[in-house]
Order: structure tokens, then sequence, then C-alpha cells
């Protein structure tokens, strides 16, 4: 059974920064990707950073240049570090880990941190 465990959320100022972390409960190179997302009210989940297995990284255009993607293998960790934090960041962001088995994909995901930029 995979678990996911997100921390870091909080309230921050505009501008700002938070950094995320999502531990998992085994090794995050067993999984083919991992990533981050985020549901505001009333919107739908969106992905906002991802990382493969192999250390390729892809961002939602809102978030490049602010938010940086990372990983700890050692610690079975996932990290999202936000810079220059704007108001509609505001949401609760989900660790995403995803397996392809049989060309089937299986997500697992984290209980979800509340972010909220706001002064």
């Amino acid at each position: 059974q995979v678990q996911l465990v997100e921390s870091g959320g909080g309230l921050v100022q505009p501008g700002g920064s938070l950094r995320l972390s999502c531990a998992a409960s085994g090794s995050i190179f067993s999984f083919n990707a991992m990533g981050w997302y985020r549901q505001a009210p009333g919107k739908q989940r969106d992905l906002v950073a991802a990382i493969t297995s192999g250390g390729s990284t892809n961002y939602a255009d809102s978030v490049k240049g602010r938010f940086t993607i990372s990983r700890d293998g050692a610690k079975n960790t996932l990290y999202l570090q936000m810079n220059s934090l704007k108001p509609e960041d505001t949401a609760v962001y989900y660790c995403n880990a995803r397996s392809v088995r049989a060309w089937t994909d299986y997500d697992y995901w984290g209980q979800g941190t509340q972010v909220t930029v706001s002064s």
C-alpha cells in the first residue's frame, strides 16, 4: 500500500515562499513519475509540476520560473519549492505518484495540503 504524506502548506503573503514536502512509504524511484497537482475551490485538479524516474521535469506555464520540483531518494521525499507566490496560487496541493504496469496507469494521491497566498 503506497502512502504519500504532504506537509509544508500554510498562509503566506504575496511574493513569499513555501516548500512543500511529500514523504512516500517506499522508494520514490519505484514510480514512473511523481508530481504536484493543485485544486482551487470550484475548479478542476491541475498539474503543477512533475518529475520522471529519469529526472525529466515539466511545469505548468503559470509556475515556470517560480516553482521547482525536486526529490531526495535517501529520504523518499518529493519537494516543491514555491517562490514569488501569487494569490492565484491559492489551492489545495496534492502529491501524486504514478506507476505504469501492463500499459495501465496506477495513480496514488496524498491527502493534500492547503496553500493560501493572501495579504
